[in-house]
């Protein structure tokens, strides 16, 4: 529930905050009078204020546009302590102050003469303050926004990121009933959701997420819609609102989405297939013409600090119990560290290049899954290609074999890891991680902690069906 504004709208600590905040848009009147503009020339009724927790679960509040100038000034308070790794009861008010960037008019939908139904919402994505106006060192977007900044001070502009997020349409949220058998790249005679996929991109584009394509992916009732890469702020708030769009539209039509990493058995998983670069005066700087591979050295330092910290990231690219069902052998999810050009059974696949298109040089992770955090998410991934760029990591040799296929004695002798096996495993990799802690902050990196060791307690204490019917007549 939202709370009063707080000590934060005096003007002592919306000077401080505004210190705080001066690269943001946030810092800029001409953007908050813009805002104001639109609400008003758009007939805007209510303005939701998202955010998110540790876990990446999206949370929101509204407000009315008579409060809107005072809230783009001053932010709007909120209790912390009820939401998820923030503060404790003590210490529980929070300012979320909205990002005037990210202001978007949400979509509605239509009755049968195709006139929308509903108020007329926009929504904001908030940085969350402390109650002093200084960034909330909680606050999951703040944990990118300083990823980026150490990438700047090591003389780059822009990390820009491409996921590609899949996801599974079933008849209700009570099961898996799928609405079609379709495969890869079915045509609509076999993809029941087409029109559901179509809504879905006209949805996105209304608020300003560009969409490259969309198919039909390799399991029942399974999709991918890929937005258009963007920096990886932009493509974080991106991802949190495609997630729920993608979840809306589907309900629009009497359906549910969902993110789940693995729900069906036997069936391929879904992933989030993550695309990367550095940019440097408007140039890709992981493009070397020379090279074998045309990766500069940049790229395979930055390619050889995602492998060498994996393990150590996996807790959070692939969070839940769940996340571990998809990340087996024979199903096109990565299980072993390692890089190739076309092996798409390594972790890191670097796309074919294509004279002409030296700025789409980019390193894919195959790892990430749609469920994961992505303010989080994206700030591990560059810290950890960071860390190789400034330490010089060495990347090896490209792994072209079908990795599953090595035995373990032949993946010991290439020095071939794999990623951890369960949530538990991954846990305790992250919880020793020097880095992880850093790259997460002295607030979130224990919290997270302590978040994924109680759900993996909470999972393996369960006796599960399949427990019974293999041991209950047998033992």
């Amino acid at each position: 529930m939202a709370r009063p504004r707080t000590q934060a709208t005096t003007p002592a600590a919306r000077s401080n905050k505004m210190v705080q905040s001066r690269d943001r848009a946030t810092s800029s009147p001409a953007a908050r009078r813009a805002v104001l503009k639109r609400i008003a020339d758009e007939g805007i009724e209510h303005i939701l204020f998202w955010f998110t927790d540790l876990e990446g679960h999206l949370k929101s509040f509204a407000i009315t546009p008579a409060e809107m100038k005072d809230a783009l000034d001053d932010g709007m308070g909120f209790d912390g302590s009820s939401i998820t790794g923030f503060n404790a009861i003590e210490e529980s008010d929070m300012v979320a102050i909205p990002d005037p960037a990210t202001f978007q008019v949400m979509p509605r939908p239509l009755d049968e003469h195709g006139e929308p139904l509903g108020s007329k919402v926009a929504r904001m994505i908030c940085d969350v303050v402390t109650p002093d106006g200084k960034p909330y060192e909680g606050d999951p977007r703040y944990v990118l926004r300083r990823a980026l900044e150490r990438m700047k001070s090591m003389g780059f502009d822009a990390f820009n990121v491409g996921p590609e997020l899949e996801y599974f349409l079933f008849e209700d949220d009570k099961g898996t009933q799928t609405l079609d058998e379709g495969g890869y790249f079915a045509m609509t005679a076999q993809d029941a959701a087409t029109e559901v996929r179509n809504d879905t991109i006209a949805a996105l584009e209304s608020v300003g997420i560009p969409i490259e394509y969309h198919h039909h992916e390799v399991g029942p009732s399974q999709h991918e819609i890929d937005m258009r890469y963007a920096d990886a702020l932009s493509m974080a708030d991106h991802t949190i609102t495609y997630r729920l769009i993608v979840k809306e539209v589907a309900a629009w039509h009497g359906y549910y989405a969902t993110f789940m990493p693995k729900p069906l058995f036997g069936e391929n998983g879904s992933g989030m297939h993550t695309h990367m670069s550095l940019f440097k005066d408007g140039r890709n700087q992981f493009f070397d013409r020379r090279d074998e591979y045309h990766l500069s050295p940049v790229a395979k330092a930055f390619i050889a600090g995602l492998l060498v910290h994996a393990r150590e990231m996996s807790a959070v690219l692939a969070q839940w119990v769940n996340s571990y069902k998809r990340l087996v052998p024979g199903y096109e999810a990565p299980v072993y560290v390692a890089w190739s050009q076309r092996n798409r059974s390594a972790l890191i696949r670097i796309p074919l290049y294509k004279p002409g298109s030296e700025q789409s040089t980019r390193a894919e992770i195959r790892c990430p899954d749609p469920a994961c955090n992505p303010y989080l998410a994206f700030a591990v991934l560059l810290h950890a290609g960071l860390e190789g760029i400034e330490r010089g990591y060495e990347l090896p040799e490209p792994m072209e074999t079908n990795l599953y296929r090595l035995s373990a004695e032949q993946r010991k002798e290439r020095g071939i890891v794999a990623l951890p096996g369960s949530l538990g495993e991954a846990v305790e990799e992250l919880a020793s991680s020097e880095l992880m802690a850093r790259a997460l902050g002295d607030h979130i990196f224990p919290r997270y902690v302590e978040l994924k060791r109680k759900e993996w307690d909470e999972y393996r204490s369960q006796v599960t069906e399949w427990e019974k019917e293999r041991y209950l007549a047998a033992l």
